[in-house]
């Protein structure tokens, strides 16, 4: 049986769980690192501390045959590792730049621990030139270490995290070593091969919504898939795609303001322009906004290290003023039936960021549900699994429900904030029928404007009423 290098992971995020879970099962034997013990506690009984549709079966089966080693030490697990993968986290700063302390602080624990021949990647979302001063760092901490660099940046999405690492869209590799590159590449060589045999496996209903029937067939070899370049080019390409992204939802919704002022529908407005396929359909999708813990930081991050270098960016500074602007739109939208909001009863259907996951990091869910309160609102909600997260930022006078049918009881309006499969399908009759009022708010263009009118609610969408 071939034997394979021995791995750590420095970080136990989504991206660092998720990765350490797919690599021990493809047969690595991946020490997991964390500095909170109770993390740590709770990948040991084979589950995630936050939800991921699938990762909790991928941990059990890998603790179970002892290929994935939780651990709180340094000096247990990186002397025992080839490989050393970064995904600890880089918060922004409040002028929107990187932190970096934690990424400069583990580089520095790996490197004074590391044996020799270690290959340091980095996954986590870093600034352009980052690596060169980890690099530095690293060689101030043991100036007798000889290692290796690899900038590899990741591409998951939360709500289908186990999906994306497994079935791998694209690998980046940037580094000044060939070799580095070459053997890193077999690593996710074997990533792609356990993919394959996990043909068929349902990585939940997120999953289905997010990837889309026409990319789960990968027609692509693996080594077609592999992009080797420089180091600098390769951090540059994740905070450059995330920053594309999000300038696409921010156009989609700059179009749909124009819809509201005439008699257009966003949402055929947007199937029209992205069957071109130079545009493409993905991400051209009215709605509250864009949240989680990549688009906004790397958004704000690229817009810093642009502004540091001299370069302005006025296009992502756009991107970034249309996102916040729909906040006040959403709540002009309920303004438009219910005038003052002062002591109306509103009822906001999800918390998270985006469906799939409990992340509430930077959601425009939250930060709608809290404008409304401080306008004088009565505002309940409801999420089927970020509740305990929303505690930390949501307005204290927020009233959290535990179903959609207690969270719309004797409301006077309702908003699908968060387009959960649960809340698309429920029975909108119901909830009519449980309302005091008549108003609708598709925070997420998911509800047919042409049902939810014959149910008797005044329809208000993102672009389309």
């Amino acid at each position: 049986m071939e034997e394979l290098a021995p791995i750590s992971i420095v970080g136990t995020g989504y991206v660092g769980l998720t990765t350490a879970a797919v690599l021990a099962n493809a047969g690595f034997k991946v020490f997991t690192i964390d500095i909170v013990p109770e993390k740590i506690e709770t990948i040991k009984k084979g589950r995630a501390y936050f939800y991921e549709e699938a990762l909790d079966e991928l941990i059990s089966k890998a603790i179970d045959t002892g290929n994935l080693v939780p651990t709180l030490s340094y000096e247990e697990s990186i002397p025992e590792s080839d490989i050393v993968f970064s995904c600890v986290g880089t918060p922004d700063r409040p002028d929107g730049s990187h932190n970096l302390d934690y990424i400069y602080g583990a580089a520095e624990s790996v490197a004074r621990v590391a044996k020799d021949g270690l290959i340091m990647v980095q996954k986590s979302t870093v600034p352009v030139g980052t690596g060169r001063e980890v690099i530095s760092k690293m060689k101030k901490a043991n100036p007798e270490l000889q290692f290796e660099y690899v900038s590899n940046p990741e591409f998951l999405r939360e709500g289908s995290a186990v999906y994306n690492t497994l079935n791998m869209q694209r690998v980046i590799l940037g580094s000044d070593s060939t070799e580095a590159m070459d053997r890193i590449e077999a690593v996710y060589k074997k990533v792609d091969e356990l993919c394959k045999k996990l043909e068929g496996v349902n990585f939940g209903e997120y999953t289905n919504l997010a990837i889309g029937r026409e990319l789960k067939a990968q027609t692509k070899s693996f080594e077609d898939r592999v992009f080797k370049m420089r180091l600098e080019s390769a951090e540059l390409v994740k905070v450059s795609a995330n920053a594309f992204l999000a300038l696409k939802i921010s156009f989609a919704n700059s179009i749909a303001k124009l819809a509201d002022k005439t008699e257009a529908d966003i949402n055929e407005v947007m199937d029209g322009v992205g069957s071109d396929t130079r545009i493409g359909r993905a991400f051209l999708y009215a709605g509250l906004g864009w949240g989680g813990g990549c688009f906004p930081k790397d958004v704000s991050g690229l817009i810093a290290v642009a502004d540091d270098r001299g370069v302005g960016m006025s296009i992502m500074n756009s991107a970034v003023n249309v996102n916040d602007s729909m906040i006040d739109y959403g709540v002009e939208k309920l303004q438009r039936h219910l005038s003052d909001l002062k002591d109306k009863k509103i009822a906001v259907l999800g918390l998270a960021f985006k469906p799939g996951t409990s992340d509430v990091r930077k959601s425009q869910a939250i930060k709608l549900a809290n404008k409304l309160t401080e306008l004088g609102a009565s505002v309940a909600a409801y999420d089927p699994k970020a509740m305990e997260e929303a505690k930390e930022t949501l307005a204290s006078s927020v009233v959290l429900k535990e179903s959609i049918m207690d969270t719309v009881s004797d409301a006077d309006a309702v908003v699908l904030a968060v387009d959960w499969k649960d809340f698309v399908i429920a029975d909108w009759e119901a909830i009519k029928d449980a309302m005091s009022g008549d108003v609708l708010f598709d925070g997420r263009n998911k509800l047919d404007i042409h049902e939810m009118s014959a149910l008797g609610f005044r329809y208000e969408g993102v672009g389309r009423r």
